[in-house]
């Protein structure tokens, strides 16, 4: 592993202890609850960053995306929440195998995706940054649920 790949590790690591510690006393009815009917709900917070842990992140580390994913997976209520945070702890092992593999010069490589052509450590860095964006979303669905509902 080298300097670079340890940072971005750490990094990722943050956010999946924010996951942790905001995930902690999740209740099960909580996930598809909406404070208008716009609003994601966790369930699709969740299964979003699981699909792009499990499918897009592993182009960024030079790898094949998985064949199976499920096309109905993002916010479909057939997932339970103990499946969709395997697949989210499936998506952290893999991503920390996959940096345990890359050396200074893949992490140079250009890549090609949504942002144009850039490195892979830059789309690596973004991919981890969506970690704790997505940790932050649910932070907030929490907060204006139990402020709309007069939780204490």
């Amino acid at each position: 592993m080298t300097v670079k790949t340890k940072m971005i590790k750490d990094f990722a690591q943050i956010g999946f202890d924010r996951l942790g510690s905001s995930m902690k006393n999740l209740k099960p009815e909580q996930l598809d609850w909406k404070s208008c009917t716009q609003a994601n709900t966790i369930r699709w917070v969740l299964t979003h960053m699981s699909e792009e842990l499990n499918v897009y992140m592993p182009k960024f580390l030079g790898e094949a995306p998985p064949k199976d994913w499920p096309k109905d997976y993002i916010g479909n209520p057939k997932y339970k929440m103990e499946k969709i945070m395997a697949d989210i702890e499936k998506g952290h092992r893999k991503l920390n195998a996959g940096l345990n593999k890359l050396t200074n010069e893949r992490l140079d490589e250009p890549v090609e995706a949504w942002a144009g052509k850039k490195t892979r450590e830059f789309y690596l860095m973004l991919m981890v940054s969506e970690i704790i964006h997505h940790e932050g979303q649910i932070a907030a669905i929490l907060g204006v649920e139990k402020r709309i509902k007069g939780a204490k």
